[in-house]
């Protein structure tokens, strides 16, 4: 299995590299200063691997990144929000066990 990188994004690129994907885009909007975005990582990028080619995993540093973080309504880290077709379809806001993630993640299909 290769490494799947979960790059990160910022509001320069996210429209080209999020809504103008051609997969689903699985976005983590996360902080350095945010323990649970801390442990979900591991998870994001286990799912990365897992369903390359299927999704796509990516992260915006909230703090750096104020315009896309204000247009999604971020309120609280970590939030995932899942983008089909360049909208949101659902979002996950905390850090949860990677079973329920991917229980989400298949509910919006």
């Amino acid at each position: 299995m290769t490494a799947v990188a979960v790059s990160e994004v910022t509001d320069a690129t996210f429209a080209a590299e999020v809504l103008g994907s051609d997969l689903p885009v699985l976005v983590e909007f996360w902080a350095t200063w945010c323990g649970p975005c801390r442990m979900v990582g591991p998870v994001l990028a286990q799912l990365a691997v897992e369903r390359a080619g299927a999704l796509s995993v990516r992260k915006i540093n909230a703090d750096e990144n104020p315009e896309t973080t204000r247009a999604y309504q971020v309120m609280s880290l970590p939030t995932m929000i899942l983008f089909r077709n360049g909208e949101p379809v659902t979002t996950i806001v905390g850090a949860f066990p990677k079973a329920r993630i991917e229980e989400r993640l298949d509910q919006a299909r």
